[in-house]
């Protein structure tokens, strides 16, 4: 704003005698042109809205009901100044999240203001002008074959088994009370998982490789034949008979 044409700007005074003196010791805040100054404690603040074209203060620990007192306080467009007393770590933020726009942050200064429009207010934005492209803004680099998005796994169909879920979770995960054999299945495919898998196993107990005899009740390799680590278990199906 044009600082010529402030006719109104408010002093916010801090409940700290010594800040208050730096604040009007300031020589921005001393020297700003203003036709009609007054002086409020921060406790004290005016109910009226949009009064004033321009507000000093001093770095506190501002509630963020008073940074919001503070900006109704001020007219669209106006300036709010704060002098720094490195009081506060995180200012600048707490002043953007309460609706200011910060303008300059100094060493000893931070200068934001009002924004014209209001918090929460909304725009239509016209989608179809934002995506429209010319003809000749796009090239071969630009366009993607669909089939190139798909391999040969997600082209086949899955098995029905697989698309069973439970109708507590919504999902292929067993509930804690499952009473329709899911969670069976689910272990099942586990056992066959890991038993398929078997020159990579890694007994923590060491006896898995031994047979059943030496085997844990929890075993998944319970009813295989003993093999050496790293050897693939195999099942000969034919009948001796």
């Amino acid at each position: 704003m044009d600082f010529s044409d402030c006719k109104e700007c408010l002093t916010v005074l801090s409940l700290d005698q010594s800040l208050d003196e730096k604040l009007l010791k300031n020589s921005y805040v001393s020297n700003f042109c203003c036709k009609n100054k007054s002086n409020k404690a921060i406790n004290d603040l005016p109910s009226v809205e949009e009064a004033y074209d321009a507000i000093f203060t001093v770095e506190q620990s501002f509630t963020d009901e008073q940074l919001k007192h503070l900006y109704k306080l001020l007219k669209p467009k106006s300036t709010f100044v704060i002098v720094r007393s490195q009081q506060v770590s995180n200012l600048t933020f707490l002043i953007k999240s309460n609706g200011f726009v910060v303008d300059k942050t100094e060493q000893d200064l931070i200068i934001a203001h009002k924004p014209e429009y209001e918090i929460g207010s909304a725009v239509k934005i016209d989608t179809q002008k934002i995506w429209t492209l010319a003809a000749d803004e796009i090239t071969d680099g630009d366009l993607i074959d669909d089939d190139e998005l798909l391999d040969e796994q997600d082209k086949m169909k899955p098995k029905a088994e697989d698309l069973r879920v439970c109708a507590t979770t919504k999902q292929r995960k067993a509930c804690a009370n499952c009473s329709c054999g899911l969670k069976e299945e689910l272990e099942k495919e586990e056992m066959d998982k890991i038993r398929s898998n078997s020159q990579n196993v890694k007994s923590s107990c060491g006896n898995c490789y031994l047979g059943d005899a030496f085997r844990c009740e929890s075993c998944p390799y319970r009813g295989l034949p003993a093999f050496k680590p790293g050897e693939k278990v195999t099942i000969n199906n034919t009948d001796d008979l």
